[in-house]
């Protein structure tokens, strides 16, 4: 592969701009692409590490073989405990909703447990959440009618009967 090549410090604010844009425009893989440029010459750069971790997130309900391990290094890399909170419960959500889509035998009692796992993480988000953001509390919401609208139960505790002779 040939060498990348380097990003200016003057153009990270318009390649941020248009990693957003095109995260928007559903196309996950090129807002990835600008974001590892701009951590390539920023690599504490807070806007590059949250968008890259949306696009990877964006990926999960599009069938991509998408681990979440590499949304979890770059949770990791958040600063901010509320930032980190909220960006956690927003993993956890989207995680749900793919497992959702896909429709696999299981699949609603894995959604509900994601969805549990990003209502305590908006909970905790809250509790330190910046004056007038209600961000947590919007997510929160939408997790919980997603668990009524869908009519998603938690998993029935599994017993095995221990076999007598």
């Amino acid at each position: 592969m040939s060498d990348l090549k380097q990003l200016s410090r003057e153009a990270i604010p318009a390649a941020l701009e248009k990693a957003e844009r095109y995260r928007l425009l559903n196309e996950p893989a090129e807002a990835e692409s600008i974001c590892l440029d701009v951590l390539q010459t920023d690599p504490e750069n807070q806007e590059a590490v949250i968008t890259l971790l949306l696009a990877v997130t964006d990926r999960f309900s599009k069938g991509y073989g998408v681990s979440g391990t590499q949304a979890n290094q770059l949770l990791a890399r958040v600063k901010g405990e509320y930032e980190r909170a909220y960006y956690a419960g927003i993993l956890a959500e989207r995680r749900a909703k793919a497992k959702l889509a896909q429709g696999a035998p299981g699949a609603s009692h894995y959604a509900y447990d994601s969805l549990c796992e990003a209502m305590a993480c908006f909970e905790k988000a809250e509790t330190m959440r910046p004056p007038g953001n209600d961000d947590a509390l919007l997510r929160w919401n939408t997790c919980a009618r997603m668990i009524e609208k869908n009519k998603l139960v938690p998993r029935e505790d599994e017993r095995i009967d221990p076999v007598l002779e």
